[in-house]
């Protein structure tokens, strides 16, 4: 059987496991087996040099002002590298303290991070919420893999997320072009977590965004009198389950759909994640998207 239809290991086995190293390359080994080319690809081309226009040159390489100039034409010649670079951005808010959405965000932050350093391209983290800042910038090298895992699994989830400030961080700190990957459930403040993904698109960033849900958040199982607490400010509401139900999953239909709507409007890679879903199904399916 395929590890695309089995899976390797259980998302609350793998939540109890303590070392996130191990639990990366457990999902690691063999994802990527089966698919044709590397899921990611470098982004930058640095300018090299000037040479005269030879005919058949493509036009779109000519540089028009300097022709103006000079009344002479040049073509742009370029030195492609292939090396990436890339941003993970982690919410991790109180809201992500339920059903464990942190650890599972965590095990696929490690699993990409695993992949894309695997294939020596640079890897960088960045979190900001009231329970502190974290930032490690984009490099390359196995022993920075281990400081990003290791800062990975000491997060804590506590207070409200501060989206703008990890997100533009995390954008403006990497060096060159290259990919910016948010995990989060998107409850803090749409507008700016979406107003900082397109800037950090409008200056060249590939996003991609995985939205984290349980699959409780997503079908609301209850069917009695509770009271839930607002993790973030601790506001408390009765609720009888069965009665708001019907209307509560129209409201969450609706913000996951908006959510993934306003993605793809602005050309960002979505894609929904629920945590009892196994993590190497979830991300074979996104890399054997990217990969297509």
């Amino acid at each position: 059987m395929s590890a695309g239809t089995r899976s390797v290991c259980p998302p609350e086995v793998l939540t109890r496991i303590a070392d996130l190293e191990l639990v990366a390359r457990i999902i690691v080994e063999g994802l990527v087996s089966g698919l044709h080319r590397s899921p990611f690809h470098g982004y930058s081309a640095e300018f090299s040099q000037y040479r005269h226009y030879r005919p058949g040159d493509d036009l779109k390489y000519v540089d028009w002002k300097l022709a103006a100039r000079t009344d002479r034409v040049y073509t742009k010649q370029f030195r492609e590298t292939t090396n990436m670079a890339a941003g993970l951005v982690i919410d991790t808010s109180a809201s992500m303290a339920f059903e464990s959405k942190l650890r599972y965000g965590a095990i696929v932050a490690a699993a990409l991070a695993y992949v894309i350093s695997r294939q020596g391209d640079a890897i960088g983290l960045a979190a900001s919420a009231d329970g502190g800042d974290v930032f490690l910038p984009a490099r390359t090298g196995r022993p920075h893999l281990s400081r990003v895992l290791a800062a990975l699994s000491s997060m804590t989830a506590l207070g409200r997320w501060r989206p703008r400030q990890a997100i533009r961080h995390a954008a403006e700190r990497l060096r060159r072009r290259g990919m910016l990957i948010v995990i989060s459930d998107f409850y803090d403040d749409e507008a700016t977590i979406f107003d900082e993904l397109r800037r950090a698109s409008r200056i060249g960033h590939e996003v991609v965004v995985f939205q984290l849900m349980s699959r409780e958040e997503l079908e609301f199982p209850y069917s009695r009198d509770l009271e839930f607490v607002d993790l973030e400010n601790g506001d408390k509401a009765a609720v009888d389950a069965s009665a708001a139900r019907h209307a509560y999953k129209d409201a969450i239909a609706a913000f996951v759909e908006r959510c993934r709507a306003r993605a793809g409007s602005e050309g960002f890679q979505y894609t929904l994640l629920t945590t009892d879903t196994p993590p190497e199904r979830a991300l074979r399916n996104f890399l054997i998207g990217r990969s297509a």
